[in-house]
């Protein structure tokens, strides 16, 4: 559980400057376990070295923070454990950096999203919603968009439970109406 009332694992969709990054690191700080931060971001340049300046100044001397860009399977398995809840923030920068690196992507989320039934506690995915704006001018965007989706799916299948942002307000997808 994440917290008393919480899932093992967590997806938390939204589209940029929604509230995911701040709803998950309000569920990891009330879960009562030690936070851990899987940071998938590389600073490329200086807008985004600020932006991972910021997002560092909003935690507390609670959190971990491990910077892993490619191998968050492994790093979700070699880190996971009951006392604390991690946090990878995000999917969407972690499919990128795969995509900047030749990797397969389909590959890399097919081994992510076997590992979330494994992982001896819980965990939380932050990622972006790149799916409900206008279809990308060029094959590469489109390619990306794509894998995206697939993985958001992916993940969102294998997940406990799945929270849309919009508006820093959390809209529960998942668990759904029992039938």
């Amino acid at each position: 559980m994440i917290d008393a009332h919480g899932p093992s694992s967590l997806l938390v969709l939204g589209g940029a400057r929604s509230g995911k990054s701040r709803y998950a690191q309000h569920r990891a700080e009330a879960s009562g376990r030690r936070p851990v931060l899987i940071a998938t971001a590389e600073a490329g340049d200086a807008e985004m070295a600020a932006r991972i300046a910021r997002h560092a100044a909003a935690r507390d001397g609670r959190w971990s923070v491990i910077e892993e860009p490619l191998e968050l399977a492994a790093t979700l398995r070699r880190e996971a454990g009951p006392a604390r809840t991690l946090v990878v923030d995000c999917i969407t920068l972690w499919l990128s950096n795969l995509f900047l690196r030749d990797r397969d992507p389909a590959a890399a989320a097919q081994v992510l999203v076997e590992t979330v039934a494994t992982l001896e506690g819980p965990v939380i995915f932050v990622s972006n919603e790149v799916g409900s704006g206008i279809v990308p001018d060029n094959a590469l965007a489109r390619d990306f968009r794509d894998a995206q989706g697939s993985v958001n799916q992916a993940l969102a299948e294998a997940c406990d439970a799945v929270v849309l942002m919009t508006a820093g307000i959390a809209l529960p997808l998942k668990p759904g109406p029992k039938a």
